[in-house]
């Protein structure tokens, strides 16, 4: 038979794409062609599926004078990475006669070393899901990579050493192993990096932080050097409640196809802290063809940003988007993504004091537009702390502690949603619509939260966060009502900047 056609997919996050790969042979001097728009990696393939091929106890393509024509379908669509590796070279078996099988309703993905062994690839759990969406009923791919696209439902994963395995195992001469997804979560949470306790002082910072983490809220941290802001953000990070397994295996899709997976199952809000000299693809995303940044593999977690003021005013006002949407649209010739970008923003920064450089004051607020300062809900100050209170014995409530009333507080929130019948899940993701009488607020806070807006010329966006953000603090109280003293208390994180 000297046609031939398996299945593959290009890896890639929302939507992962389904690929056919033909082969043809036909008579004449030895050649062999790529074709379906592959890339230069793609394009290697032919040197390593033939030394694989040779290595696995069949005949070389190259001892053969014919022409070899592998095609990839649909052909407008870029081909990228190493996964067609496998697909290639058992179309290649199967148009050659050298084995016999039926390819439908498998699809093959894997990277072949020399001597015909399987490396790991990028993007198995995207491709999974991709599967299963499209009624595949097996996928193999490397050993490594098994166990990580097994948390599929409805998919028959098996997970392959060598190319000789997937040759045995198609034509039923030796079944492999049936791959089982990683257990989700006995252990609740691991040991903070950094516990509350272990920051002296910074009482109204570490409520500030607590309030955030509770309704998922956007946080900006400002005070002068050394005063424990980093170690703030690293604390909060600490006191997120643990993803859900459907989050869990959207945030390990993401980090797959990325390549940042280091693990085969994501359990934790991931936090994600590029430096201020990041680029604005490197943290919008970006490339010729459209990759997840930063802010897309913070999805479900922490965007840590230090020195906020210091990133690139373009990257700074790209955030606004997600802030707002919880998503991200990159636009490159080559097309057109909206990358998921639930994120929590944490930045931290200097302010100008007095003292500065009117220059630098102005170059501060440049960079700060009023439209970001909207989008972040609690402005929290962190002071100097006396040299008395370092020295001081004793530490303060363990993180721990605070996580406790965190859960709590979310599973309020949560009853809270299935009530409203939305799809948030959390206080700072309910729309506008639902921030009536429904959440649960008295008159007096109503009319107090009205004078304070209309006193500090607050904008719609802003009151409806600064209600937001009392309805969260309402639940760590455990008060089914929002009262006056929790709109004070959110009115205490409006911004205090000059911008």
């Amino acid at each position: 038979m000297p046609f031939a056609r398996v299945t593959g997919i290009q890896p890639s996050f929302p939507e992962s794409e389904l690929v056919t790969v033909e082969a043809d042979l036909s008579r004449g001097l030895y050649s062999f062609a790529v074709v379906g728009l592959p890339g230069k990696a793609v394009e290697e393939a032919r040197d390593r599926m033939s030394a694989a091929i040779k290595h696995s106890g069949f005949a070389s393509p190259k001892a053969h004078n014919h022409k070899v024509v592998i095609s990839l379908a649909p052909a407008d669509i870029k081909k990228e990475g190493t996964v067609f590796d496998l697909p290639m070279a058992l179309a290649y078996l199967l148009a050659a006669e050298e084995v016999q099988f039926d390819p439908q309703e498998t699809v093959f993905m894997g990277e072949l070393a020399l001597d015909g062994s399987l490396r790991p690839i990028k993007g198995a759990l995207a491709a999974a899901i991709a599967a299963q969406k499209k009624k595949i009923k097996t996928l193999i791919v490397p050993k490594a990579n098994a166990d990580e696209a097994a948390l599929v439902d409805g998919v028959s994963v098996y997970g392959a050493e060598h190319l000789r395995d997937v040759v045995q195992h198609v034509t039923g001469a030796r079944r492999l192993v049936q791959a089982t997804p990683p257990p989700f979560g006995a252990d609740l949470h691991s040991a903070p990096l950094v516990d509350l306790s272990d920051i002296k002082g910074q009482e109204t910072a570490k409520r500030g932080v607590e309030i955030a983490a509770a309704g998922r809220h956007n946080v900006a941290l400002v005070g002068p050097p050394g005063t424990g802001k980093t170690m703030l953000a690293t604390a909060l990070a600490g006191i997120l409640p643990r993803l859900t397994f459907e989050e869990a295996v959207e945030v390990t899709a993401i980090h797959s196809v990325a390549g940042a997976l280091k693990e085969s199952l994501i359990m934790e809000p991931p936090v994600r802290t590029p430096h201020h000299t990041a680029s604005y693809p490197a943290l919008v995303g970006g490339g010729n063809i459209p990759r997840p940044g930063e802010v897309t593999l913070a999805h479900r977690g922490v965007l840590f940003l230090d020195e906020f003021p210091e990133f690139d005013r373009r990257a700074i006002e790209a955030l606004r988007e997600p802030l707002e949407n919880r998503s991200i649209t990159v636009s490159r010739a080559a097309g057109t993504i909206t990358f998921p970008a639930n994120i929590m923003l944490v930045a931290a920064m200097n302010p100008p004091t007095h003292h500065s450089d009117p220059r630098e004051a102005a170059r501060f607020n440049r960079k700060l537009s009023g439209a970001i300062v909207d989008r972040i809900d609690l402005w929290i100050e962190v002071p100097h702390i006396p040299h008395e209170k370092l020295n001081a014995a004793g530490t303060g409530e363990p993180s721990r502690a605070v996580q406790k009333r965190i859960l709590e507080a979310r599973d309020r929130q949560a009853v809270r949603m299935r009530t409203l019948k939305t799809k948030a899940s959390v206080n700072s993701e309910l729309s506008s619509k639902y921030l009536d009488d429904r959440i649960g607020i008295t008159d007096g806070a109503k009319d107090t939260l009205t004078k304070a807006a209309k006193t500090l010329n607050l904008s719609p966006r802003s009151y409806h966060r600064v209600l937001r953000l009392a309805r969260t603090i309402a639940d760590l109280g455990e008060s089914n009502l929002v009262s006056v003293d929790h709109v004070l208390e959110a009115l205490q994180y409006r911004p205090k900047l000059n911008v």
